[in-house]
């Protein structure tokens, strides 16, 4: 799971303060980098037109092969981080790099996977898998190899002819992530995936993300809320502020390599570094429960 540092209390002062863009190792370019990033939406709400501020000069590098959690409370613009650098949508100001080039709109090289599975019915789950790869024009023979490869992977195999609606929530995911890992892109964008799951499955599937991400070497960014997934799924947490989302502040989480035999959950380390992160998120969270938010109200985004 790459290097990590020794001990709670460099983790703290490493992570005081608010930080500038985080850097990788010395002499290595960020995978991903935010660069004073500003996303301004349009927002209607009766007859006036207002504007809507979801991050405000936001910075943030993520290394090459990096685990990153992102958590903040609700409406912080953490989804809109992913939007921004899937190319969904472009920002109001600033620029989003991935490998020192600006994301310009979405691209092969980065796979997303949302909440909702966003199967196809009709398709089975190697079908769901091969849709992807059919678009890239890659041959049956192929797509049906990289579609079981990918199945086996995420621990599906004699699944492949199932239909959505014969797999648990849990299975559906996982088909789901392996549909983005099937077109081997470079970054897994991941937007609360698991957060739809009962805790049973949840935890079994963090420990599968956490096992393929170790055996592909993909860059992910994983936005969560919770502190606990953070804080074992990611090699460093990157905190956000109340809206507008801003990074407060970046946690390294020297928790070492994780294995099923280890209930890492119950570390005092797991518990201080989930302590640290909360203390950082409470002021936060207590600032977003009181903001109003125009399309509450009936408001709508305008184009």
């Amino acid at each position: 799971m790459g290097e990590r540092g020794s001990g709670l209390t460099e983790t703290a002062r490493r992570a005081a303060g608010r930080p500038e863009a985080a850097t990788g190792a010395k002499g290595e370019a960020a995978k991903i980098r935010f660069q004073d990033v500003t996303k301004r939406f349009r927002v209607r709400e009766g007859k006036e037109v207002k504007e809507f501020t979801a991050v405000d000069g936001l910075d943030l590098d993520v290394r090459p092969g990096e685990f990153m959690a992102v958590v903040g409370p609700s409406g912080c613009g953490k989804s809109t981080l992913l939007d921004l650098l899937a190319g969904l949508s472009r920002p109001t100001s600033g620029q989003i790099l991935l490998d020192g080039r600006p994301v310009t709109g979405p691209g092969m090289d980065r796979g997303i996977v949302f909440q909702q599975y966003a199967l196809f019915p009709w398709r089975t789950a190697q079908a769901n898998i091969e849709f992807g790869l059919e678009a890239k024009g890659i041959g049956a023979r192929e797509r049906r190899e990289l579609a079981r490869h990918y199945l086996a992977l995420v621990g599906l195999s004699g699944f492949e002819g199932r239909y959505p609606h014969e797999l648990s929530g849990g299975m559906k995911q996982r088909v789901a992530i392996a549909r983005s890992l099937a077109f081997d892109p470079e970054v897994l964008l991941m937007d609360e995936p698991f957060a739809a799951l009962d805790a049973q499955t949840r935890e079994s599937l963090q420990a599968e993300l956490l096992r393929i991400w170790e055996q592909t070497g993909k860059t992910i960014l994983f936005i969560t809320h919770g502190i606990d997934e953070a804080v074992y799924l990611g090699q460093r947490v990157a905190v956000m502020t109340a809206r507008p989302g801003r990074i407060k502040r970046i946690v390294d989480i020297p928790l070492g390599r994780r294995s099923e035999e280890e209930d890492v959950r119950s570390a005092a380390a797991f518990g201080e570094l989930r302590h640290e992160i909360w203390n950082e998120l409470r002021e936060e969270v207590r600032l977003s429960q009181t903001q109003a938010v125009p399309s509450a109200a009936g408001g709508r985004a305008v184009r």
